[in-house]
């Protein structure tokens, strides 16, 4: 590391990874699991569980709150034996989802777990901005460009 670069914040770390983990296909989730040695002795601190959150919005963007709606969400808080504990949320009610996903945070804090964790939330990660891409390039093909004819009315 040279000397300008800033050293990355371990709770930003793991927001990222968090928020990476939230948005993971099953496929994704499956395949980690499958390259990671996860010990059957985790314990369960929290759920898995599922809820209801309320969406709010602004009008505008920056007017008045109101309430949007409700999304169903899923959460589980577990301990790995050797004691590192992880979260997992995600949209739906995929608690097994919530689970795993809680499982490989806590894993990311392990030697063993770290690389592994870190590889899968960069091909998420290149997921999804190639999503957001095809996104925008669609969204691009329906702009409508409309200019303004002045007559010639001196």
């Amino acid at each position: 590391m040279d000397a300008t670069a800033t050293p990355i914040d371990p709770e930003m770390k793991r927001r990222r990874r968090m928020s990476l983990l939230a948005r993971a296909s099953t496929a994704e989730l499956d395949a980690t699991w499958a390259a990671l040695a996860v010990p059957s002795d985790v314990t369960d601190l929290r759920g898995p569980e599922t809820g209801l959150v309320m969406l709010t919005g602004r009008i505008g963007g920056d007017g008045g709150r109101f309430n949007l709606g409700e999304a169903t969400v899923s959460r589980s808080t577990v301990r790995l034996p050797s004691g590192e504990v992880g979260f997992g949320q995600m949209l739906g009610s995929d608690r097994l989802m919530a689970r795993r996903a809680a499982i490989l945070d806590a894993a990311a804090e392990t030697a063993e777990g770290a690389p592994i964790v870190a590889r899968l939330c960069d091909e998420i990660e290149t997921r999804l901005d190639r999503e957001r891409q095809t996104s925008d390039a669609e969204t691009a093909a329906t702009r409508v460009d409309f200019f303004t004819l002045v007559r010639g009315e001196d």
